[in-house]
C-alpha cells in the first residue's frame, strides 16, 4: 500500500507545476492547460484523502471538480475562440484590454 505521503507529494508537485505554467506561460491554451493540471491535483489529494479515511467524501468532491472543471473547459474554449477570431492571437500580452 502507498502511503499518504507519497499522493500528497504527486499532488503538490502537479500544482506546483500548473501554477508556474500559470504564471510562466503567455499563451491562453497553455494557462488554461496548466489550470486544468491544478484542478487535476487537487482531485488526487482528494482521493488520497478518501482513501485513507475510508469514506465516500473525496470521491464525492472530486465529482463536482469534474463537472466544474468541464463546465469550464467549455466556456473557456467557447472564449479563447471568439477572442482569436477577433484579435488572431492567443499572446496574453495582445489581450490586456477588453477593446476589440
Amino acid at each position: 500500500m502507498v502511503p499518504l505521503s507519497h499522493y500528497l507529494a504527486l499532488s503538490v508537485i502537479l500544482f506546483v507545476l500548473g501554477a508556474a505554467g500559470f504564471i510562466l506561460r503567455r499563451n491562453v491554451i497553455s494557462v488554461f492547460m496548466c489550470i486544468e493540471l491544478m484542478l487535476n491535483a487537487v482531485n488526487v489529494a482528494f482521493m488520497a484523502f478518501s482513501r485513507f479515511l475510508g469514506t465516500l467524501d473525496g470521491q464525492l468532491f472530486v465529482f463536482f471538480v469534474i463537472v466544474v472543471a468541464a463546465a469550464e473547459a467549455a466556456v473557456g474554449l467557447a472564449i479563447i475562440i471568439a477572442v482569436y477570431r477577433n484579435r488572431e492571437s492567443l499572446n496574453i500580452e495582445d489581450l490586456d484590454s477588453m477593446k476589440m
